[in-house]
This record gives C-alpha cells, sequence and structure tokens, in this order.
C-alpha cells in the first residue's frame, strides 16, 4: 500500500510540476519513490542475496538486479514498480495461503467445546455438562442429536448415525450402533447416542488433525525447488539477451528494460500459491501433507510399493479354524487366549476375542500380561502360562512339538503355548478391500506406474494369495523393517517410488521412499515418517492424492512457464527497444497476477477429481496394526 500511495503521489506531482523543473523539486517529486525503495527495495534485496549465497543464485537475483540497475540510471519510478512487484507478489502469496487456509480455519472454529457427562450408566442418574478438556477415558458421554462428538470413543448406546465427512472427506452419513467407534468432530443425527470415551480431547484424532494443519501452515517448507530449476536456464538467458540489447544499441537503459520485464514473479510466487491450494484441497479431501514436496513427487511414481495389512486388506482378520493339541479342548484354548488378547492391540487379537465372545465362552481370569516384540504375548491366566506366538517362537520354547503342528497354509496362524507347552494352532484369514483389484489395475492406466510390489512381515504363502487376487505379481514375505528399509532403497535409486503403510514398523520405509504415505484409521496421524496421512483408509483417497499432485504440478507449470514464455516475448522486444524500462515494469506486473490467478485454480475442485470409479469399499473395523516381527505371525 505504501508503495501504491508513493507511486501515485510522484505520478500527480509529475502532472502538475510538468517537465523541466529546478533539481531541487526534481528531486523533492522522486522523494517518495526514493524513501520506498530505501525501505522496501533495500530488505528485498539483502534477502535475496542471502538466498543466492544458500542457494548458489536463482531466478530472484533478476529483480535485485533491476531495482540495482534502475538506481544506477536514474529511474525511480521503474525501482519503485519492481519494489511494488515483489511486496505486492507476497502480498498476493499470504492472501492465497489465508484463502487456502480456510480449512483449517473452520476446522479451528468448529472444534468440540462441551460434553455431556453421565453421572451413572444412564441418563436417569443425571447429567452434567462439562467441557470437553475436561473429559477422561471411559466417562460415558451423552451425544445429543446435531450435535458435535466431543472425543473419540466407541457407542454403548442408541442406534443412529453420524455425519464425518469434515473429517474423513467421504460425504456419508454413518450409521452408529452399539460397537460402532466414533470420532471427536463428527456431527450427530437425529437420535441421541451414549458413547465412552477412549480418549482425551486432547489426544483425538480432531485435535491431531488440527494440529498437523497448523503445523504445516507455521512451518511450511519452502517448496521452490521447480521454480528453481526452470529459473536456472531462464536468470542466464535474461541477462544475455540484456547484455545483447545493451550491446546493440550501447544503451544501458535496453538492459534495465530486459531484465525488469524478466523479473521472474510467476516462478516466485505461482509455484508456492500452486503448492498452500493443493494442501487445501487435499485436507478437504481428508489427507494432511506433512511434506509439500511430495506433492511433486506423486506425480512422477514409477514404482508403488504395499505393505499388507490394513492397505490392501481391511485389517481386518478373522477366526477360520482352531486346531488343537489331541487331547486339548479347543474352546478351553480360545477362551485363555481371549483373556490375554484383551489387552493387545495386535490386528489378531480382536478375531481371538470376538470369536471367544460369539461362542459365549467365559473369559478367565487375568493375573499378568506382557508383549515383546519379536516373544509375542504371554501372560498368566487361570494359574497357567499362555504364550501366543510363531512357530519360530514354539520351536524355541518347546522343539518337540514341532512335529505336531499342522501343515502350513495360506493365511496367518498364531501359536498357543500352555505352560510352555504347544496347546494349539489359530488360523485367521484378512479379506482384501472390495476395490484393491480395480485400484491396481488403475494406476499403470492412470497414472503411469511402472511396477507394483507387496512388502510384507506376513508369511510369503500369504502375501502371494492377496497379491494374487489383487493383480500383484512381485511379492516379499517374511520381511523385517530393516528387508523392507533395503528394498524400498533399491527401489528408489532406479526411479521415484511411493510406499503405502500404516503401522510403526512401515516407518523407515516411508522415509526411504520418494513418497511415504501412511492410512490414518490404523496409524498416528502424527506419525514423523509420512509425507501424507490419508484419514480415511480407502485407495479411492490415495487415487484423489495422486490426481492431486498431478493437477498441482500441471497447473504450476503452466503458470510458470507461461509466465516465463509472456515475459521472454517482452525481453525480445525490450532488447530491440520496442519495451522502455517502465512499459516492461507494467507489463510484468500484468504477467503476474494472470499466473497468481491461474494458481489460485489449484485450490478450487473440479466437479470430478479422481477417475477411479471402483465400487466403494464397504467400512471396516478400524484397527491398530501390530508388529509385522512381533512374533505372532
Amino acid at each position: 500500500m505504501a508503495t501504491v500511495l508513493a507511486i501515485a503521489i510522484h505520478l500527480v506531482s509529475r502532472a502538475v510540476t510538468g517537465p523541466g523543473v529546478s533539481t531541487t523539486v526534481e528531486w523533492s517529486i522522486r522523494a517518495p519513490l526514493v524513501a520506498v525503495v530505501v525501505v522496501g527495495g533495500v530488505p528485498l534485496i539483502l534477502e535475496v542475496l542471502r538466498s543466492a549465497v544458500r542457494s548458489a543464485g536463482g531466478a530472484d537475483m533478476l529483480a535485485a538486479i533491476s531495482i540495482i540497475t534502475a538506481v544506477a540510471l536514474d529511474e525511480w519510478l521503474v525501482a519503485a514498480i519492481v519494489v511494488l512487484m515483489l511486496s505486492g507478489g507476497e502480498a498476493l502469496e499470504a492472501a492465497a495461503s489465508r484463502r487456502a487456509s480456510a480449512t483449517l480455519d473452520a476446522l479451528a472454529r468448529r472444534s468440540p467445546t462441551i460434553a455431556h457427562r453421565l453421572r451413572g450408566d444412564s441418563t436417569a442418574a443425571g447429567v452434567d455438562d462439562i467441557r470437553a478438556e475436561e473429559v477422561r477415558v471411559d466417562d460415558l458421554l451423552l451425544v445429543l442429536p446435531h450435535e458435535l462428538c466431543p472425543v473419540d470413543g466407541e457407542v454403548v448406546g442408541g442406534d443412529g448415525a453420524m455425519d464425518e465427512s469434515f473429517l474423513t472427506g467421504e460425504p456419508y452419513v454413518v450409521p452408529k450402533s452399539p460397537g460402532s467407534q466414533v470420532l471427536s468432530g463428527a456431527v450427530n443425527g437425529e437420535v441421541a447416542l451414549t458413547v465412552r470415551a477412549e480418549r482425551r480431547a486432547a489426544d483425538s484424532r480432531y485435535a491431531q488433525i488440527v494440529g498437523v494443519l497448523r503445523e504445516a501452515e507455521e512451518h511450511r517448507p519452502p517448496m521452490r525447488r521447480l521454480a528453481d530449476r526452470l529459473g536456472a536456464w531462464y536468470t542466464l538467458v535474461a541477462l544475455a539477451l540484456g547484455v545483447l540489447g545493451w550491446a546493440i544499441s550501447g544503451d544501458p537503459t535496453r538492459f534495465l528494460a530486459v531484465v525488469v520485464v524478466a523479473t521472474p514473479c510467476p516462478l516466485l510466487i505461482g509455484v508456492p500459491v500452486a503448492i498452500i491450494g493443493a494442501i487445501s484441497l487435499s485436507a478437504k479431501r481428508g489427507i494432511i501433507i506433512r511434506n509439500p514436496a511430495m506433492l511433486e513427487n506423486v506425480s512422477r511414481i514409477e514404482t508403488m510399493m504395499f505393505d499388507k495389512t490394513g492397505t490392501l486388506t481391511y485389517g481386518r482378520p478373522v477366526l477360520t479354524e482352531i486346531i488343537p493339541r489331541p487331547g486339548t479342548d479347543p474352546d478351553g484354548v480360545l477362551a485363555t487366549a481371549a483373556a490375554v488378547e484383551v489387552y493387545s492391540r495386535h490386528p489378531l487379537a480382536r478375531a481371538v476375542v470376538d470369536a471367544a465372545t460369539e461362542r459365549g465362552l467365559a473369559i478367565p481370569p487375568l493375573s499378568s500380561v506382557a508383549e515383546k516384540p519379536g516373544a509375542g504375548l504371554v501372560g498368566e491366566v487361570g494359574g497357567h502360562s499362555l504364550r501366543l506366538t510363531n512357530r519360530r517362537g514354539l520351536a524355541a520354547v518347546d522343539p518337540d512339538a514341532v512335529d505336531l503342528l499342522p501343515g502350513t497354509e495360506a493365511g496367518l496362524e498364531s501359536i498357543v503355548l500352555l505352560d510352555d507347552r504347544y496347546a494349539a494352532t489359530l488360523r485367521f484369514r484378512d479379506e482384501p478391500r472390495a476395490t484393491a483389484g480395480d485400484f491396481i489395475a488403475h494406476l499403470p492406466r492412470s497414472h503411469g506406474v511402472k511396477h507394483m510390489m507387496i512388502i510384507s512381515g506376513d508369511r510369503e504363502a500369504e502375501v502371494r494369495r492377496l497379491a494374487d487376487r489383487v493383480g500383484i505379481g512381485e511379492v516379499y514375505g517374511g520381511v523385517s523393517p530393516e528387508g523392507k528399509l533395503a528394498i524400498v532403497r533399491e527401489r528408489t535409486a532406479a526411479g521415484p517410488t511411493l510406499f503405502l503403510g500404516d503401522g510403526i514398523n512401515d516407518a523407515p520405509a516411508m522415509t526411504a521412499a520418494t513418497a511415504g504415505v501412511a492410512f490414518g484409521a490404523t496409524s498416528d496421524v502424527t506419525s514423523e515418517a509420512a509425507d501424507a496421512v490419508v484419514l480415511d483408509s480407502s485407495l479411492e483417497r490415495l487415487d484423489d492424492l495422486l490426481h492431486i499432485g498431478a493437477r498441482m504440478r500441471r497447473i504450476a507449470l503452466q503458470s510458470a512457464v507461461g509466465g516465463m514464455a509472456a515475459s521472454m516475448i517482452g525481453m525480445l522486444l525490450a532488447v530491440f527497444g520496442l519495451l522502455s524500462p517502465l512499459a516492461g515494469a507494467i507489463a510484468q506486473e500484468v504477467i503476474d497476477v494472470l499466473a497468481i490467478l491461474n494458481s489460485a485454480r489449484v485450490v478450487m475442485a473440479p466437479r470430478k477429481l479422481s477417475d477411479f470409479d471402483a465400487i466403494p469399499s464397504q467400512s471396516a473395523p478400524r484397527v491398530t496394526p501390530g508388529s509385522p516381527d512381533s512374533g505372532r505371525q
């Protein structure tokens, strides 16, 4: 605003006084321009020089050269317009950032603040209104119709529905009944629900989303690699043309005219505006971008790598068979195993507990429980020691019983030992997502993915069974986290890769891949390893992410290359004296506005973003993944 005011005062003064004034009057007319160039231009030049030292030069050097050259040639109006160009561009970027941050603002404004805590097991005992931050784990809460759910929890009373679209990006109302999981921030339907709190408000999914988005806004890394790559040669061309114009005419103003019209605001501002818009659009689709650089990378992926459980499958194993040791009661083994599995977060644990519940088995009392990576789950139940492990674990504890094991088959399994003696083998199945096969077929057609593979800690027979069903030919089963890391590093060295996982043990592989994506329904949203988190664990949202990255890159290139092409035309005109420094500065302002407006299109979602039209997968219970090398499978 100050720069615009200074230019306006200068132009009015010039119009009033006319040409041919004294030196004193001339400097008084220029005084507003000198002030804004010194006050606004010097800091900009210093910042450009610091940036040039850090990055060995760049396209923004042209802006500094333009200001310095304009001052040296006594072209203060031109210098002021360049300062306006840079400061105005930063203001436009800030405005675009605020607009793109509307999702964060909306999330923050609608954070749940009130909860209704039951005094007893039902509303008959009364209800206390408390702040959401005061809710404790295991509190019973009443969520009224059309009210925001205050915390993550489980429905224990009532049959209704909730709108979770603000959190997951899915425009559906999700039915809720006893046993259903609910998310903080979801909007309740027309029926009051009783919910048992499973997390405090500060630890809820909603609070994590707001925290991650706020961190991305406050500490957004500079995403200018595309601009720097394009700007390296652009700067050299502009300087060469400027020198050519000077040499042809012998007039240094030709050089100034060229570098002024070449000032690369479409590069400096257009690309970041596109990035900001893509971050916002992703958030609206239930995708949190932790590392903005990945948006440029996902459109170039050549190899897609999947963990198995919870990504291509629902992560919902079901107990299919109990094979007991001769003379052992299978129901007794199942009940004893369920007593310790209640306290485990492994995917197979839920299947054991559900199977025992369905059979109506009495769960014996538990004295102690412990779970160590590689050692399986151990506990004291009803006076007996129990261990849930794998075949290697059995061989280490009861080697004589190895011959009693059934033959290996496709599927998951867990070995049960009572008092360190083999008791039974539990077998499970984990079905692939309904859309997995269609999605795998879709990747080469629409995204140019050349290679796909599954890398899993599960037994190779089970991994290969899944791969055959979804159409993936390359399989790595029984792989440790270190093995995953080695495979991903090797493939990434050959070309851009994306690793999709959902567990803590996937973190090293995510970090090594060109882009690491986590499914948020089964992983911590704040995972430092993932470049992006898909809150709704669906392959459809992953397809959205691929399209958002490709669209952002396409629009950013339009702004950058189109702006540079227009600037190149202006530079050629300036070389031959057809464009003065002042006219070049005005032309560059027009180019800047057009480039930025084009980049701002990224935040506006098209009518149809994704072209993946597979049948939406059915919702699956959300489970927390265990370690692939936990000793259980």
